[in-house]
């Protein structure tokens, strides 16, 4: 899979509701109303944005990577992309895209992968699932674990071999690339800013990313 022709926004960041930067290795909520627009900002490039989405009025329905992949036919998203549910039903669109390619196939880490990938002493090391938990567990939805399924890795570069097994390489964004997603319902956006200091992805560097919000037209 190449990446995908570039697609700039048109939206005015001066304009937005809601501007907030995640920190690097935090987690971050919030409940997205249909129409409204996401931009997830890369700052200084090559970060993993690890991201769930769950309808707002129904949580066990959500994002699910199976179905989207297959309405995609395409393993990697970038504009135009649809994000389907589990029950097939388009949950949000991928307006835009500076960066070209995000990863559905990479999953988030634990403390079990890491261990797995990386090394045993890395258990203790903290990770996008512990984040999602920590998120959850703040917040007033009644949710955990049995509500964290596969999740979108933006920015996340994971090439699929000819073998059909996955490879963790260096990103391809760079800093200050994005991607925008307009809501097709209310949903709720569950994000890890990947904390992992093992993970090529990011640089072996924690960064920030920019949530920008902008209502629907």
């Amino acid at each position: 899979m190449t990446t995908q022709a570039l697609t700039e926004s048109t939206l005015d960041p001066n304009k937005a509701v809601y501007d907030y930067s995640i920190p690097g290795g935090d987690p971050w909520l919030y409940e997205l109303k249909k129409g409204q627009v996401l931009r997830i900002v890369d700052i200084a490039g090559n970060q993993a944005v690890d991201t769930l989405f769950y309808n707002a009025e129904d949580p066990s329905e959500r994002y699910s990577a199976q179905d989207t992949i297959r309405e995609q036919s395409s393993i990697y998203l970038t504009t135009g992309s649809v994000l389907m549910s589990d029950q097939g039903r388009p949950m949000l669109t991928i307006v835009a895209d500076t960066c070209g390619r995000h990863d559905t196939l990479g999953g988030a880490c634990a403390a079990e992968t890491n261990q797995v990938r990386y090394a045993i002493e890395k258990r203790p090391m903290h990770n996008c699932r512990d984040n999602y938990l920590i998120a959850l567990a703040e917040s007033d939805y009644d949710m955990g674990k049995r509500d964290l399924t596969c999740n979108i890795n933006f920015f996340m570069n994971v090439p699929v071999t000819p073998e059909g097994g996955l490879t963790f390489e260096d990103g391809i964004s760079d800093a200050g690339k994005y991607v925008e997603l307009r809501a097709e319902m209310d949903v709720i956006v569950l994000v890890s800013n990947c904390p992992q200091l093992n993970n090529p992805c990011n640089a072996y560097n924690p960064t920030p990313a920019r949530m920008l919000i902008w209502d629907g037209q």
